[in-house]
């Protein structure tokens, strides 16, 4: 059975989804087959991010309401193919279930080595609809004081369900910020949050861009030591440092 791993943060806009897509992208390049559940109906951008959207015919709920196949509803990816995407839903509802949405991903666990969910933003349905199909999660963040205080919230309400935090992925990393001490260190706020590091994920223009992280970008190093974190294949975290001191050292 694969992993089945809840990417969430509570607050919108820290980058869940940039990070799913990349863990995704990390995971697969590594040698894992992966597959990407959008949990977020009615706000669904997984399949934007992805750059499948133009695929996409049937999707989550079909799947849930038995108008299509599981493996109909998948899409591959053109890059990776042992990259998969689950598109979500247009529409709002209380549909999918949560025991429905269990039962999809515990059969994409039958056939994939990592399950990843795309949790949406807040604490209401959706979030009970993904954390409960997850046996671990990730909780996404960035340095910002509001997006800090909701990863502490999710943290909380975590704590409740049978999901082993598998870290803290802190995102948007600016260190000249740091050094200047405008906002906290990824290492402050895994103290605070009493949270191991998972990943530090600096500032990274052309993710904004097109969602996937550059594979030999700080960003994109990142993201590959996060993976073999996840498959239990590496200990080591990204020094989100090194750009800013060479920077110093070489004046660049």
């Amino acid at each position: 059975m694969g992993e089945r791993i809840v990417i969430t943060s509570g607050k919108g806009g820290v980058g869940k989804t940039t990070a799913t897509t990349n863990l995704g992208i990390a995971l697969a390049a590594e040698g894992a087959t992966v597959v990407l559940v959008d949990a977020d109906v009615g706000l669904n951008n997984l399949d934007v991010a992805m750059g499948v959207e133009h695929k996409v015919i049937y999707d989550l709920l079909d799947v849930a309401e038995g108008k299509c196949r599981l493996r109909q509803a998948l899409i591959r990816d053109e890059r990776i193919d042992t990259l998969s995407v689950l598109p979500s839903a247009k529409g709002y509802g209380e549909k999918p279930g949560v025991k429905e949405m269990q039962a999809i991903v515990a059969e994409l666990a039958k056939e994939f080595d990592f399950v990843l969910i795309d949790c949406p933003a807040g604490i209401e349905q959706g979030f009970h609809r993904a954390v409960s199909a997850a046996e671990r999660a990730v909780v996404v963040t960035t340095p910002h004081i509001g997006a800090v205080r909701d990863a502490d919230k999710v943290l909380g309400l975590l704590s409740v369900y049978p999901v082993t935090i598998a870290g803290l992925l802190v995102n948007r990393i600016r260190p000249d910020l740091i050094e200047r001490g405008a906002t906290m260190s990824p290492e402050d706020i895994a103290r605070l949050l009493k949270t191991e590091l998972l990943a530090t994920v600096p500032e990274d223009d052309g993710v904004g861009i097109g969602h996937r992280a550059f594979v030999r970008s700080g960003a994109g190093e990142a993201y590959r030591l996060a993976a073999l974190r996840l498959m239990g294949k590496g200990s080591e975290v990204y020094d989100y440092r090194k750009k800013n001191l060479l920077r110093r050292i070489f004046g660049r």
